[in-house]
């Protein structure tokens, strides 16, 4: 594993059990138990934009979400290639 793909996968498996371990307290605590869910979205997409950087291959979690949500993503991901793309020209 590359350094980069080891960092972001420690991150995300932390998330994982930050947000495992919050959701299993009796009574669950909403708040946090939502920002441990922003806190593992984060971690997931900086997982998968790593491999993805690193390796090609495509997001290992993209058949979890529905297919207009898959297309809002990449129609992101195209524009903000593009912004950083007319950025670097400046």
């Amino acid at each position: 594993m590359t350094k980069k793909i080891d960092t972001a996968a420690k991150e995300l498996i932390q998330a994982v059990e930050k947000h495992a371990q919050l959701s299993g307290l009796k009574p669950v605590p909403p708040k946090k138990v939502a920002r441990a869910a922003v806190d593992l979205r984060k971690a997931a997409a900086a997982y998968t934009a790593v491999v993805e950087e690193r390796t090609g291959q495509v997001n290992p979690f993209i058949d979890v979400l529905d297919a207009g949500t898959v297309d809002s993503l990449i129609r992101e991901r195209d524009r903000l290639a593009k912004k950083a793309r007319k950025a670097d020209k400046s």
